[in-house]
């Protein structure tokens, strides 16, 4: 995940005039644009997650004193304004990559729109919040699909008692012990890195800090800052496992959220002068393609077996693990990954008021096989981000079909660098992978 910035002062939304559409032309899209950043900024002081990073010029960012009430009226009406001012524009002499931009933005908009609303009081059930903020509309599962999913983990970990306390008694052995943590992590984000820096130019600047804090309902955060660094952290409030350097090294770090903000900043705000990518809207489609390219950035760095030989040569000695025990784990968690789509049910029965959170946490302590803390903690992050969770799995299969019908198969990995990095460094929502 990445980061919310609370820097900002208020400022009073500069108004929108309004315009036929014989006036508007493609040589506005700069100056509704900023509208739009300045429109996410003010609206981002009511909101502390709102803003999740903004690397723009001062001049755009809040000036004035926020109201002591959300401004739900003004703040419609503005977002009502320039939704129709954006689609009002003529795009007949368009070219691809300027459709692509006003299809994005146009869907930015909406998602800020629904925001709002949301801020305002509305409430939508879960299906319908997924659709207006992230362009997609995620799938159903029955319990019956998980349940044999379960059955298939059931097999392969033998012995008796229940199939959560065998895996948590498996499990236990794949902890990284605490004062090995940085050294594993180092090493398992280097080796991200070097692989990524190999296929993509990255800015000469480009560069991470990692930190370790407690206390989050998250896992990782990428803080993005700007010219291409981030600030990455590590949440320490419960044990971390093993497989969990390479996904945390490559999500928040390579080839996942810092270089796709690297590639966003590089080639659409510096190249292309296109100011709406200096701010990121946390609850918005473009999360959809972070989180999921973030995902499936994993398998990009470290294909099939590839993985695997790092993990068990190099990370598991540096964590003093049992490398002779890495392929049975493995094994083990790509089942376990199967049943992911087990959080998304969680999530849409709880927030649709048709279980309370313990049972969120017992549905997700059975089909995940979290520990009960851990699963305490997946409904704090449901509170706060609420249908967010489709934007990790149903985000990463589809950028991953995407890249996949551009020719990005298992056997052209050039093809599928290639193609994850254009994804990476152009406008895209979900409705454009499919």
């Amino acid at each position: 995940m990445e980061s919310v910035l609370k820097c900002f002062l208020p400022v009073t939304l500069i108004a929108l005039c309004s315009c036929t559409s014989k006036e508007l032309h493609k040589d506005n899209m700069h100056d509704l644009a900023e509208d739009y950043v300045r429109l996410v900024l003010d609206i981002g002081q009511y909101d502390g997650d709102f803003i999740d990073a903004y690397y723009g010029p001062d001049l755009l960012a809040p000036r004035e004193t926020k109201a002591d009430t959300f401004p739900s009226i003004r703040f419609s009406g503005a977002c009502t304004a320039l939704e129709d001012k954006w689609n009002a524009l003529d795009t007949s002499t368009f070219k691809d990559d300027q459709h692509r931009r006003h299809r994005a933005l146009a869907k930015q908009l909406r998602a800020v729109s629904t925001k709002v609303a949301m801020m305002s009081g509305t409430s939508f059930d879960f299906d319908t919040e997924a659709r207006l903020l992230y362009d997609v509309e995620p799938p159903h599962y029955d319990t019956s699909h998980f349940d044999s999913l379960l059955r298939s983990l059931d097999k392969e970990l033998t012995g008796t008692g229940p199939l959560s306390e065998r895996y948590h008694a498996f499990a236990k052995q794949f902890i990284i012990p605490v004062e090995k943590l940085d050294t594993v992590f180092q090493i398992a984000i280097s080796e991200a890195r070097k692989r990524t820096l190999k296929r993509y130019d990255l800015p000469s600047e480009e560069n991470f800090h990692i930190e370790y804090v407690t206390d989050k309902a998250w896992s990782g955060y990428n803080y993005y800052k700007g010219d291409s660094y981030s600030l990455i952290q590590i949440n320490t409030d419960f044990p971390i496992y093993i497989e969990r350097a390479i996904d945390l090294a490559c999500h928040e770090g390579y080839p996942g959220h810092h270089v796709y903000n690297a590639l966003l900043e590089k080639n659409l705000v510096k190249e292309k002068g296109w100011i709406e990518y200096s701010v990121y809207p946390l609850f918005s489609p473009q999360s959809l393609i972070a989180e999921g390219s973030a995902n499936y950035g994993i398998a990009v760095a470290f294909p099939g077996k590839e993985r695997l030989s790092f993990e068990k040569n190099k990370l598991y000695p540096a964590a003093g693990l049992n490398p002779a025990l890495a392929e049975k784990y493995h094994l083990i968690q790509q089942l376990r990954g199967r049943l992911n789509y087990a959080g998304n049910e969680a999530a849409r029965a709880y927030l649709n008021g048709k279980i309370n959170r313990e049972q969120a946490a017992q549905w997700i302590e059975k089909y995940l096989l979290y520990e009960p803390d851990r699963a305490l903690q997946r409904t704090r992050f449901i509170d706060k981000y609420r249908s967010y969770v489709i934007n990790y799995n149903l985000g990463q299969d589809l950028v991953a079909e995407y890249i996949v019908r551009q020719g990005g198969t298992d056997d052209q990995p050039e093809k599928r660098w290639l193609h994850f990095e254009k994804l990476l460094s152009t406008p895209h929502t979900a409705s454009d992978l499919q």
